[in-house]
């Protein structure tokens, strides 16, 4: 972390004001919805200061609002981290364990006269906080005595009062340039079951006033967050300081993670999700680690775009190429090989046996030479990629064509003598092809070369399985604005392509459900475990071979 900016102010300030405690850095996800690749640049930078200073990490639930938070969430940000390789241990905490200290943190500031109950309406807080170039107005609840601010937020405690009739406020300046710190909103009333604690409260603290609480109980030392919380962090160091906390944490922030053509606010992720837009929150064209993970990504090609991105200062957008070439880079040395048919179009090799069957020795593409190589079998009729060959073909197309040759990947030389059309559509339905017995892979019993080397597999021993072709989620490269409501026209309608019936050489038979293989041309692809069934196979292409970012 040499080049980490946010890492040589802490060493700075460390320099000068050492804490004394350990390092201790946190992650407090709010589980109303599932972590996505920002989530994880925010983790590994909580993550990684933790273990270059020796110290611990955290990992908090942010769950005082019952009205968005569920289990189902909770369980899946533990999985997920975990996964991702930035595993807490035993320390993983819950903010509605903090409920009762947080309450008599409230009741602290109250009785030092620096908090009030406050009944006026959301419509008429709006109204009285002011703009950006206009000041606030006291609210007239401010002057509450003590004891009368005491017995209504005990009262609020008891469930006496409606949802959103009354609030708890710190009182801190209506007129401060600082629109968060005007007197802002720290407990407000909600009836509803939480998920922990059912019903043993129907008052919930703010995150910006239990925050900083939670840190200081748990012996946090910066509080690291993301550039919109900037604005908060006077707030943050008001409430530590109001409640007398000795060495408080610090807050201190980094740039947020954007990527191009990829949404990743939570708030359109759930639009996308509950307007049916994808598959569930672990659709694989989502940038959610669940979608991510459903795709077939890899934890290391993760940790390792972060790795790559570096420290960010402000708000930055990173061309989505850079993950896709981290997890080609990850990919190519563990992932075994196949042939597959995607589009298959059917050949018939006359002057080969009809019951005539081989099988043929074919090394994996991989520079890991422990995947070694394979037996494929091959036999008379075989079926090619459709767009391997073409009747007409422009100048440069390598593959095969009418009174062409081409090599059969690990096998031998084919020419193709005739094309068979469905003589209703004209669509070719069959070629008919010839080999050359002295141009088997690996005899070197001829020195003829051709241009092109085209994949195949064996009609009568191809595995078959859907396959599922994905592309960019949105139409638009940058990240989605705030413009609500519009995702039928913003979603790419070919950002997923379902491909049945395509076929794959039979090793596909062992690929194991988290074995990532590449097939020739296509790219590298991974069982969709849950759409397979016993009946029906489904593949999921993690990402092309193409490496646009590479190219650069």
């Amino acid at each position: 972390m040499d080049d980490n900016a946010l890492y040589k102010l802490i060493c700075d300030e460390l320099e000068t004001n050492e804490f004394n405690r350990e390092m201790c850095t946190r992650f407090p996800p709010e589980p109303n919805g599932f972590l996505h690749i920002g989530s994880a640049y925010a983790i590994h930078t909580n993550y990684m200061m933790a273990k270059e200073f020796n110290g611990t990490f955290h990992l908090r639930l942010d769950d005082t609002n019952p009205l968005k938070e569920d289990i189902t969430y909770v369980n899946a940000i533990i999985e997920d981290i975990k996964w991702l390789g930035y595993d807490p241990g035993e320390h993983i905490y819950y903010g509605s364990d903090y409920s009762e200290e947080i309450y008599q943190a409230a009741i602290t500031l109250i009785k030092r006269g620096k908090a009030y109950v406050c009944d006026l309406s959301p419509e008429e807080m709006r109204d009285y906080r002011g703009t950006l170039t206009e000041p606030g107005k006291n609210s007239p609840y401010r002057e509450r005595s003590i004891e009368e601010n005491l017995e209504l937020f005990r009262n609020m405690k008891k469930g006496i009062y409606p949802n959103a009739s009354k609030v708890l406020r710190a009182k801190i300046d209506m007129h401060s340039p600082n629109l968060t710190l005007r007197d802002p909103v720290i407990y407000r009333i909600i009836h509803a079951t939480h998920y922990r604690t059912g019903h043993a409260w129907c008052i919930y603290p703010m995150y910006d006033f239990a925050h900083p609480i939670q840190d200081a109980m748990e012996g946090i030392t910066y509080s690291l967050c993301s550039l919109e919380f900037r604005d908060h962090r006077p707030l943050y160091e008001w409430v530590l300081h109001e409640l007398e906390v000795p060495e408080p944490p610090r807050q201190r922030e980094f740039g947020r993670l954007n990527l191009t053509g990829v949404v990743t606010s939570k708030r359109f992720l759930r639009q996308l999700v509950e307007g049916g837009f994808v598959d569930g929150w672990d659709d694989p064209r989502l940038p959610t680690i669940q979608g991510l993970r459903r795709r077939g990504f890899t934890p290391s090609s993760i940790r390792n775009f972060i790795d790559e991105i570096g420290s960010i200062r402000s708000y930055s957008t990173v061309d989505i190429s850079l993950l896709d070439h981290c997890l080609r880079q990850d990919l190519k040395d563990q992932s075994v090989s196949l042939m597959a048919v995607i589009q298959p179009l059917k050949v018939v090799i006359t002057n080969y046996p009809e019951d005539g069957l081989e099988w043929l020795s074919i090394e994996n593409n991989t520079q890991n030479e422990s995947l070694g190589k394979r037996e494929v079998p091959f036999t008379r009729t075989i079926y090619i990629e459709r767009d391997d060959f073409m009747e007409d073909p422009p100048k440069g197309f390598h593959r095969l064509t009418l009174h062409g040759e081409v090599r059969l990947k690990g096998a031998y030389f084919i020419r193709c003598e005739e094309v068979v059309k469905d003589p209703v559509t004209g669509d070719i339905t069959e070629l008919r092809c010839t080999y050359d017995p002295l141009t088997k892979s690996g005899t070197g019993f001829t020195d003829r070369k051709v241009k092109g080397t085209i994949q195949w597999v064996s009609a009568d021993h191809a595995v078959t399985a859907d396959v599922h072709l994905y592309d960019r989620l949105l139409l638009e490269q940058e990240e989605a604005s705030d413009d609500e409501g519009d995702w039928a026209h913003r979603v790419n309608p070919a950002s997923l392509v379902a491909v049945q019936d395509a076929l794959f050489e039979p090793s596909m038979k062992h690929i194991q459900p988290d074995q990532k293989f590449q097939c020739f041309r296509h790219g590298y692809f991974h069982v969709d475990s849950k759409n397979t069934t016993v009946d029906r196979l489904v593949v999921n292409r993690i990402v092309p071979l193409k490496d646009s970012w590479n190219k650069r």
